[in-house]
């Protein structure tokens, strides 16, 4: 069976959501990709049909070999798309997740190679998540959730794992990018905010968006 872009869409999104600590349910692939669940059950049969995962209704969803180098090629695409709308394009970086979402079922290989070199052949997406090579590996991350992060270590932030335009839009106004260095000044009692300095600077956030933000304590 031919792999459309559409099942390689799919793909991608069991890939992530296999890597939440939700894991994969067909009403948060159906939230994801804007479809009904029906839709989504219907899918996974083909792709279980297709070997590309094995899919028992009500127990679970498990990407094979061939299933997950599918699910990299389309993370690869989109995360190449946000970096070029956001570099070349000069969207900000709180625009471009919708924009790549339609855009990378349209490409070619050629395209993704241009887009590839255009972009200076980048590493990361615009939100620190590592792209994915072209023969289907994908750098391991070393990160927390800044939420966990002891009182008093220094850090520097790698990703920000939100989709959300106006989380995206704050944390740019206070200069939290991916590749900031970052100190937990205090953190408050029963899951209360966190005080921080950046870039000179102290912030006050919330558990929520503490949780989004993802940093690799310094030795």
């Amino acid at each position: 069976m031919k792999i459309t872009p559409i099942m390689r869409e799919y793909l991608g999104e069991i890939y992530r959501l296999e890597r939440n600590p939700e894991g994969v349910s067909t009403s948060a692939m159906a939230e994801r990709l804007e479809v009904s669940p029906s839709a989504v059950v219907r899918m996974l049969r083909r792709l279980d049909q297709a070997d590309m995962l094995s899919y028992v209704p009500y127990q679970g969803v498990k990407l094979t070999t061939e299933g997950e180098r599918e699910a990299l090629r389309s993370i690869r695409r989109h995360r190449l798309l946000e970096v070029l709308l956001v570099q070349v394009m000069g969207f900000g970086w709180d625009e471009v997740h919708e924009q790549a979402h339609g855009l990378q079922l349209t490409i070619t290989d050629a395209f993704e190679d241009r887009m590839d070199a255009v972009s200076g052949y980048p590493t990361h997406c615009p939100h620190g998540d590592p792209i994915p090579t072209k023969d289907g590996r994908i750098a391991a991350t070393n990160d927390q959730p800044l939420s966990d992060t002891p009182v008093g270590a220094e850090a520097v932030l790698r990703r920000v794992k939100t989709d959300d335009g106006e989380k995206l839009r704050y944390l740019a106004e206070l200069g939290l990018r991916p590749g900031v260095p970052v100190r937990v000044l205090h953190r408050a009692p029963f899951n209360g905010p966190l005080r921080l300095r950046a870039n000179g600077h102290e912030h006050v956030i919330g558990t929520e968006l503490a949780r989004a933000l993802r940093v690799e304590v310094m030795p």
